[in-house]
């Protein structure tokens, strides 16, 4: 049986992104991405996603996004292990493999998005299945 590591989510940044490089030269950058849901007792729910993003993307990220900005994100699940003073943690993050600027923080600075995304258009989002 095939397997898929995929993940698709709209929601806000929770912070303003900002572009790093590693030591070999390679940009990057991080977000903090809030998805809400109403459960059945109507009380809202917010979850976090980390999200890296890498290369020509992660420049666009820290150029045009800002806090509470909208974006749609797509990428797959990475998840890592550490030890921290003797207890192994593990860490999930969304490794981007595109990001779609649905909206940009109207009280920004920062030139307005650029125009060659694609659309959200046509896609039926009650037909995801969770």
């Amino acid at each position: 049986m095939a397997s898929l590591n995929e993940v698709m989510l709209i929601g806000n940044l929770g912070d303003t992104p900002e572009l790093k490089k590693t030591d070999k030269g390679l940009e990057y950058t991080k977000l903090s991405i809030a998805t809400r849901e109403v459960g059945k007792d109507k009380k809202e729910m917010t979850e976090w996603h980390k999200v890296t993003v890498w290369g020509k993307h992660a420049a666009n990220c820290a150029l045009y996004l800002k806090k509470g900005s909208l974006a749609f994100v797509e990428g797959k699940l990475k998840t890592s292990k550490y030890e921290k003073n003797g207890v192994t943690h593990y860490s999930t993050e969304i490794i981007a493999s595109d990001v779609q600027f649905l909206s940009t923080n109207p009280t920004s600075s920062a030139a307005p998005a650029p125009q060659n995304y694609e659309s959200l258009d046509g896609i039926d989002f009650g037909a995801i299945p969770f």
